[in-house]
């Protein structure tokens, strides 16, 4: 079965076909580094980690591009108002979003360019299409001409007579106020390099454009980014790299949001919940299934509540797992997943869909172990091991073999309960069942789950 995807320019799934057999490229809009990561910024990173990883699980090589643009309005911003350099600002929160890219699980991209180093791909692009009629130069800025491109909006199906396009301050001598910028005329005190047209910087469309084309060639496969881009910024893209002369992205692929009370979740908005301070609150692994496992398509409401029940989902999962391996000793991972759960990872990356096959297989591993049957434990952690393994989830995977937060604790924890069971067991000896009823109670009250088994009771998370 091929893998089918939602194409925003298409407005329907379509069946993939690649470009060149065996091989995917990608290319994804990453970090504006203006400010550190917030959930919602690492939520696009984390999506896309999962499709490269079902590309590469169904035999594709994967080429997977992510840029970090480096410079723009809000950067030089944040440079004015905080007295840093742009430069020292863009790196200091280039490096928080790897931070919160590897915390949780995400593989490293085949190449991840920054928008300064490809200004010489910019000045080249922007030369052909003012040779071409696509773009012309004013007041030391260059513009794209919107009319001269008339597939132009077929991404966002908007209509070219009610469009509003984006300005920023300075952008003077637009022959059509619904031109967009590709070079920005030098202003006191911003960085800025020369070209044919004089110094400036370049805009957020053409850095990517220039990039994509640098590193994936004049047509690739999938180009994405969370859905606020598709309008100007893919838009623009498209225009501006088809008019160059590109193919450009044969499919694209757009993550929602995820919002606090309704809200799309934002750094200008002051709304945001930083990727930092969540991992010193909840595993890294936890908001991995927080983030990864609702469709990439849909709407993620940001809540502790939520947050929660998928710590207590993910709990189950992984109790299942050491179970197994305590009783059974090490269980490898299958090689291949149930086909339930490739069809639905097939059919645009139904991770929900695939996620109850996960958690059927986990209920009857648990039933197995209850009855002792060894044998079907054990394929069932097989299988469980592999569906998750391509999630980027497997809790038994040496990616989260680290300390996890809070693991210094685990150890006293353990200790005191144990010594909360002994005394519940001593109640049971004599024959004090309401004690012993008492203590299991509060136990559980306490997000603890107690079995009794011949050989004494164990905890795990409820």
């Amino acid at each position: 079965m091929s893998i089918r995807l939602y194409d925003t320019s298409a407005s329907q799934v379509r069946d993939f076909v690649p470009l060149v057999p065996g091989c995917v490229s990608i290319y994804l809009c990453g970090a504006t580094v203006q400010a550190a990561p917030h959930i919602g910024h690492i939520r696009s990173g984390l999506n896309f980690d999962v499709m490269r990883r079902w590309f590469a699980y169904r035999g594709y090589d994967v080429t997977f591009v992510r840029n970090i643009t480096d410079i723009d309005d809000k950067i030089i911003e944040k440079s004015r108002l905080s007295g840093l350099p742009w430069w020292q600002i863009g790196y200091a929160n280039e490096r928080a979003f790897n931070e919160g890219y590897d915390a949780l699980g995400c593989l490293p991209p085949t190449g991840e360019p920054r928008a300064t180093g490809h200004v010489p791909e910019m000045i080249e692009m922007m030369r052909t299409l003012i040779g071409n009629g696509h773009a012309y130069e004013a007041d030391g800025n260059v513009y794209f001409s919107v009319t001269s491109y008339p597939d132009y909006l077929s991404l966002s199906h908007q209509e070219l007579d009610n469009l509003r396009q984006p300005s920023g301050e300075g952008e003077t001598g637009k022959r059509d106020q619904r031109d967009f910028a590709l070079w920005k005329s030098v202003k006191p005190g911003e960085p800025s390099w020369e070209t044919p047209w004089g110094r400036g910087r370049p805009g957020w469309h053409l850095e990517c454009s220039a990039m994509a084309h640098k590193y994936l060639g004049a047509a690739f496969d999938i180009h994405g980014g969370g859905r606020d881009l598709i309008f100007p910024h893919h838009e623009n893209e498209i225009a501006q790299s088809k008019a160059f002369g590109d193919d450009f992205a044969s499919y694209w692929l757009h993550n929602a949001w995820v919002t606090l009370s309704g809200e799309k979740m934002s750094k200008s908005l002051g709304n945001s919940v930083l990727v930092s301070e969540m991992v010193q609150k909840w595993r890294p692994i936890v908001l991995r299934y927080y983030l990864g496992t609702p469709h990439y398509r849909s709407t993620i409401e940001y809540s502790e509540e939520a947050l929660r029940e998928a710590e207590t989902a993910f709990a189950r999962i992984e109790s299942f797992a050491q179970r197994v391996v305590e009783q059974h000793g090490e269980v490898t991972a299958a090689v291949h997943v149930p086909p339930a759960f490739g069809e639905a990872m097939d059919d645009d990356f139904g991770v929900p869909q695939a996620l109850a096959i996960v958690h059927t297989a986990v209920r009857q591993g648990n039933a197995a172990l209850a009855a002792d049957d060894k044998e079907n434990a054990v394929a069932r952690l097989a299988e469980v091991r592999a569906m998750l393994g391509v999630l980027g989830l497997d809790p038994l995977d040496a990616m989260w073999a680290g300390p996890a937060q809070g693991e210094d604790l685990h150890g006293v924890v353990d200790a005191l309960v144990k010594l909360v069971l002994e005394q519940r067991q001593a109640a049971r000896e004599r024959k004090d069942y309401a004690t012993s009823d008492a203590i299991r109670d509060r136990l559980t009250q306490a997000g603890l789950a107690i079995e009794d088994r011949a050989d004494g009771s164990r905890w795990t998370l409820g």
